[in-house]
């Protein structure tokens, strides 16, 4: 209750600033036109009216509007074919598709840049002024700004030195998800549940890249004392082939690797297939099931936790 009393709260605040400045714009614009020459107008012209004088900024400055607007055009028509450009030649591979995301942000970037220089000059700005007062404004920027020069020197050196890509699966301290994005300054993964985490390249240190090779899904079973080990070692030797049929995301094999354990009240056995890391527990899923209905086809027993309660009998003495 008390959430949607704040929320109503903040929406009526909304309304009465966006009635206000609505109402000083209609002022501002329409006054002069509908009681011109009166005094109402004259004191609208000499107070908001200096501000939203829109029809004589318009006829006075039409020719470098229009221009500002073919700037504006242009730089677009020309950022688009240059992200084509790129999407073109970097379309295979994690790699080529992480640098693409870089070179990407890059020419957005620049191309917003020369589209503000470029409608500054068409206003008359001096542009090697502003260029020369840029690099003293971004000099003293740097300064304040180390941590965002530290992201972006981090991102590139992620890319360059192949720490990992687009697609692949890391662990970052607790956490572990899939990068899906690369950026200039932050890097995007996504954990199991589909939630996104965003995290500074900077701060990205110590990364567990399982993706450079291929994960080892390992499924241990276990079967009772009483079985012939040697039995059932043949049996599953027979059938690693149609597990691999019956699982597509395996790689390579399975393969079997003995007896893992003797434990309290069975024998573990191990069978380890590998794959790529995203796909390890559905192939880990899809072992367990096809050794579970390959022993009970062939009617091997899989133990499972039994408690023995022994009561013992009071001697009654007459």
């Amino acid at each position: 209750m008390k959430f949607k009393e704040k929320s109503k709260k903040e929406k009526t605040r909304i309304i009465i600033i966006a009635s206000i400045i609505f109402v000083f714009l209609f002022l501002g614009i329409f006054a002069p036109i509908i009681a011109p020459n009166s005094g109402f107008a004259n004191i609208i012209n000499n107070s908001i009216g200096k501000f939203f004088n829109l029809s004589d900024f318009f006829v006075n400055n039409y020719v470098i509007l229009l221009e500002c607007l073919a700037i504006i055009v242009f730089i677009w028509i020309l950022d688009k074919l240059m992200l084509l450009v790129v999407s073109i030649f970097t379309r295979k591979g994690h790699r080529s598709e992480t640098i693409g995301n870089l070179l990407k942000s890059v020419v957005q970037y620049l191309a917003g840049i020369i589209a503000i220089f470029l409608i500054l000059s068409a206003w008359g700005v001096q542009t090697p002024t502003l260029l020369a007062g840029a690099g003293i404004v971004g000099l003293a920027i740097s300064f304040g700004a180390q941590s965002l020069i530290e992201d972006i020197f981090s991102g590139l050196f992620i890319i360059f030195e192949k720490q990992f890509s687009v697609g692949d699966v890391v662990q970052l301290g607790d956490f572990r998800g899939v990068v899906r994005e690369i950026g200039i300054r932050i890097t995007k993964f996504e954990d199991l549940n589909g939630d996104i985490k965003i995290i500074n390249n900077s701060d990205i240190r110590g990364v567990i890249n399982t993706s450079a090779s291929l994960s080892p899904a390992i499924c241990d079973i276990s079967i009772s004392y009483d079985e012939d080990v040697e039995r059932v070692e043949q049996i599953i030797k027979e059938n690693l082939s149609a597990i691999k049929e019956n699982i597509p995301q395996i790689v390579e094999g399975p393969f079997y690797f003995g007896v893992e354990k003797l434990a309290d009240s069975s024998v573990v056995l191990r069978i380890v297939a590998k794959t790529e890391e995203l796909h390890k527990r559905s192939v880990l899923r899809g072992l367990n099931r096809e050794m579970k209905m390959l022993f009970d086809k062939h009617k091997i027993s899989i133990p499972f936790p039994q408690i023995v309660v022994h009561q013992e009998k009071d001697n009654q003495q007459d």
